[in-house]
């Protein structure tokens, strides 16, 4: 019953309209621009008063109103912190009206009062604000100002800054992002409106920090939907916009030179960028720039697995310490082409490139332990005449390369009453290794008595220690640890590619004194996923190798890891003695097919949707359907043991036969949405939102590739993909109210609930059969239950003008999220993964003459990770709070130093599994800070 009424109420604008007689009338259009003469000022809000009629000035700096009756009425344009302008203009029966407005700041601002506007802190949370008020949907802005500053320097760490985000680290930096607590893939992310593509092989989350914010003009967090917009998202629609000429009134050339200093391994990294904005008419310009950073940094971590109990007390089987060392070079360039041949017509081509190099190296000290001598509630001692001690010290050299490239072009075209928007693009994005040795390892084990005696102290959740009873030579000897293993990724392609085009069209017509826009329009987006690797495992040496013959050093701060193998050592001895390695054909060929794939997903959408609006009052409402697609190639690898019996016919060794296995499958959404923006009061406005939303599954969890390993007594254990897995369906509501207390100054609240069917879970089976294959335990990806989420948002942000000197340049920034979300998963209730009961973000800036200072912290308490086979098992992240700092002085009105400090308060991570009896550590990570300097020049 309600899923009808919502749908019910979403088709009213269009039913009305439809059977609305139009006027006749003449189109009102015009720019709005700051009074430096700098740049345009998107979102602001322009009126006719006596109709009520609101038009929100676009990127590019214009306005429009379609047909509106012969008359003469007062325009008024309003943009947060500016001196409101009002124009009296003359409408006739025919023809086009245009009328500029250039708006200043209010007298109640203090600095350089040219730009206060455009540049600057101030500027970033005006020009925000002022683009979520007259927004259609519940959304969060963030922009950078006229001179290309951005509030952060990674667009993951930027939005960590929005209400009800979380950022998911890695080593450190933030890459992934939740968005009101639901997994990144339940999120989709776009550049000018195209969807931005997975790096990663099996995913459909993107890594925002992939992509340099240096080349970022801004990025909305759109948390409902209309109509128009692609469906597929349930968490957030992450929209990132690059920087177009026509935003500016001049031309700018800005560059930025810096050092970052990483404390934990003492090195500066560099970093460097150029914007520019060359208009060579009105009607004609190009925008663009590039960024290079080769940032290095080092994690120290320890990893612990296989908790067991003795005697009530615990201990871990497995304990790892790692000695990360990580080079980080990120490349990116953008440039667009504006060209607008007559007012009517806007056209553009836009192209970003952006390349990750990630090379990775960790050395690491691991411990295998069986069954202890003694335990205590804080410790556990071994002896290796009681159990075998497995001690590894291997290195691992990965290099990784990612890319996300995207060409769009198009344009808008107003004819009359009518607008028509038109777009073609290519995003493809890829991730690619070769020759990365992942990793090389020696071991010994101790398992004669008087050998080696270890004790473990867990006495430190985040840090535990390592006592040798004795045996101590025996451990630290480098040259009886032998050759075990070299596992080497020659060659990784992972590619992801999509074409669309789109068609929009719109049409402005009156129903009395109200405006109604009709507007439809399709989409088809042609996607193509491919996933193949080449593993070469060496698990034998022709002679004598040892950890002696490649000897390296630490640079781990936890514990002593010595002795390692060295890198340089590694690269140079396989190089020299490669024909010596002996190949495991068999665990290679299964390594290298188990993870390769294929998937093509075709989707073609079209929608129909309209815009009701009267002075207080806008409806946006209408239809969405999309039709999927997909055609999905793998293999079914069954690795059977010497001695099993395959067709009849007993094995004499161990075999691997691959069979290809393809799956074909379309469906088809209704996807209806309903928005309500109603100003109560001038400053005060009620939003309510409902959309039905769709999340095809991840393609590695649908692609076919079916694992089955089988033992001589035939018993069978798997890892399937599954290619009937339903995509994720959604009914979302939201419900806000925002009070703009003054013309800098905002405080919201808000409700979301979200109920989300066939929520998908991995999940572990026993003794059943699946497409056709039987098996005695194995873990597949299904459909779970129903899981609900239900939130609460609140934020208060603003310029504290009215206090007085030299307090009135603070600028304060709060928002608070609550998150409860949880499902039903094979019988019991848990949290959804990464979602954050509580979220919370405070900034203070101070921004007066030629200084800007601001503090920022980032909280979120702890969430659920993985999911394991029970409770005890599950995986869970602890709490996480922030610090970040940055300075800012204008030496000239062209230069400007800065420092920033990150991770200020050296804020951990510390992945644990809950009880019985105690916390038990999974992972503990720590990065210390990372000081940033440099000077940005502006001309």
């Amino acid at each position: 019953m309600k899923k009808s009424l919502i749908l019910g109420a979403a088709l009213v604008p269009l039913l009305l309209a439809v059977s609305a007689p139009a006027a006749v009338a003449g189109p009102v259009t015009g720019t709005v621009s700051d009074s430096s003469g700098t740049r345009t000022l998107q979102g602001a809000d322009v009126t006719i008063v006596q109709l009520g009629l609101r038009a929100t000035v676009g990127a590019d700096g214009r306005y429009r109103f379609g047909d509106v009756p012969a008359g003469t009425y007062t325009l008024r344009v309003r943009f947060a912190g500016a001196r409101e302008e009002t124009r009296e203009v003359v409408v006739p029966a025919t023809g086009d009206v245009a009328v500029d407005f250039v708006l200043s700041p209010l007298a109640s601002m203090t600095g350089d009062v040219d730009d206060v506007l455009v540049i600057g802190q101030r500027a970033n949370f005006l020009s925000a604000i002022t683009r979520q008020r007259n927004a259609d949907t519940v959304q969060t802005v963030l922009t950078r100002d006229a001179i290309g500053q951005f509030p952060d320097q990674n667009v993951a760490e930027a939005l960590r800054r929005a209400p009800g985000i979380n950022v998911l680290n890695d080593q450190g930096e933030g890459r992934f992002v939740s968005v009101r607590g639901l997994d990144p893939n339940l999120n989709s992310a776009s550049i000018n409106g195209n969807r931005v593509l997975a790096t990663g092989g099996d995913e459909r989350a993107v890594a925002l920090d992939v992509i340099p914010s240096e080349l970022i003009e801004s990025i909305e967090i759109k948390k409902s939907l209309t109509p128009d917009m692609d469906g597929d998202t349930i968490g957030g629609s992450i929209d990132i916009a690059t920087t177009s000429s026509l935003d500016r009134r001049r031309n700018l050339y800005t560059a930025s030179i810096e050092g970052s200093y990483n404390d934990q391994n003492e090195k500066t990294s560099p970093k460097g960028s150029f914007d520019f904005v060359h208009k060579f008419s009105d009607r004609f310009g190009i925008a663009g720039g590039a960024s290079y950073y080769n940032r290095e940094f080092a994690t120290d971590n320890v990893e612990m697995d296989g908790w067991e109990e003795d005697g009530g007390n615990v201990y871990a089987e497995d304990l790892e310490y790692r000695d990360y060392d990580v080079t980080r070079e990120r490349y990116g360039a953008t440039l667009t082409l504006d060209y607008r041949p007559n007012d009517a017509t806007q056209l553009y081509l836009r192209g970003l490139y952006s390349k990750f190099d990630d090379t990775e190296l960790r050395t690491r000290l691991s411990f295998g332990f069986d069954e202890p001598t003694s335990t205590t509630a804080d410790s556990a001692t071994f002896d290796s005449a009681d159990g075998r001690i497995r001690v590894e010290r291997d290195l691992k050299d990965r290099r990784e390369v990612q890319s996300v490239r995207t060409v769009s072009a198009g344009g808008r075209t107003d004819m009359g009453a009518w607008r028509f928007n038109y777009d073609v693009a290519y995003s493809e994005a890829d991730q690619t290794e070769d020759g990365s040795i992942d990793p090389v390892v020696f071991r010994r084990d101790f398992e004669e008595a008087g050998e080696l005696g270890v004790t473990i102290d867990y006495s430190d959740l985040r840090r535990p220690g390592y006592l040798v009873n004795f045996g101590e030579a025996n451990l630290l000897r480098a040259s009886d640890y032998e050759f075990d293993a070299l596992e080497r990724t020659t060659d990784e392609d992972a590619r992801d590619r999509e074409f669309s085009a789109k068609f929009d069209a719109a049409y402005d017509m009156f129903v009395g004194s109200n405006s109604v826009e009709l507007k439809f329009g399709a989409k088809a987006r042609q996607r193509e996923k491919r996933l193949s690797f080449v593993f070469d495992i060496y698990d034998g040496y022709d002679g004598d190798f040892t950890l002696a013959d490649v000897p390296g050093s630490q640079t781990y701060g936890l514990a002593v890891i010595d002795p390692l193998p060295g890198l340089t050592q590694i690269r140079d001895f396989f190089a020299t003695n490669r024909a010596l390695f002996e190949r495991n054909d068999l665990d290679s060929d299964f390594a290298s097919n188990a993870e390769s794939y294929t998937a093509d997903e075709d989707i073609y959408a079209g929608y129909a949707q309209a815009r009701f609006e009267t002075g207080t009052l806008r409806v946006i409402g209408g239809v969405r359907v999309e039709h999927t697609e997909t055609e999905l190639n793998g293999s079914r690898l069954d690795l059977v043991e010497e001695g099993a019996t395959r067709d009849g016919v007993v094995l004499d060794e161990d075999s691997l036969f691959i069979t290809p296995v393809q799956y074909d499958r379309s469906y088809t959404d209704a996807l209806p949405s309903l928005n309500i923006r109603y100003t109560a009061a001038p400053d005060l406005i009620a939003r309510f939102g409902a959309f039905r939303s769709v999340v095809r599954p991840s393609f590695g969890q649908q692609a076919p590739r079916f694992l089955i390993e089988e033992n001589e007594d035939g018993e069978r254990s798997g890892e399937f993909g599954n290619p009937d897995l339903d995509p994720y369906k959604a009914w979302n509501f939201d419900a806000t109210l925002e009070y703009y207390l003054a013309p800098e100054a905002v405080i919201q609240g808000g409700l979301f609930y979200k109920s989300i069917e066939d929520y998908i879970v991995a999940a572990e089976f026993e003794d059943g059969v699946f497409n056709g294959i039987a098996y005695d335990e194995a873990v597949i990806p299904v459909n779970g239950e129903e899981a609900t989420v239900f939130g609460v948002e609140l934020s208060y942000g603003q310029a504290l003008t009215f206090l007085p000197g030299p307090f009135d340049g603070l600028l304060v920034n709060l928002n608070y999220t609550y998150t409860d979300a949880e499902g039903e998963v094979l019988g019991r209730t848990v949290p959804l993964p990464t979602s954050s009961e509580h979220t919370f973000n405070a900034v203070l800036g101070y921004e007066k003459g030629p200084v800007s200072l601001r503090a920022a912290g980032a909280y979120r308490s702890g969430y659920l990770d993985e999911l394991g086979g029970d409770a005890d098992s599950d995986r869970y992240v602890k709490s996480h709070f922030q610090v970040d700092l940055s300075a800012k002085y204008r030496v000239t009105p062209n230069v400007q130093l800065f420092g920033e400090l990150v991770n200020a308060n050296d804020a951990t991570y510390t992945a644990f599994q809950r009880g019985p009896g105690r916390d038990r550590l999974l992972q503990y990570e720590e990065y210390s800070w990372t000081g940033k300097f440099g000077v940005r020049l502006n001309f």
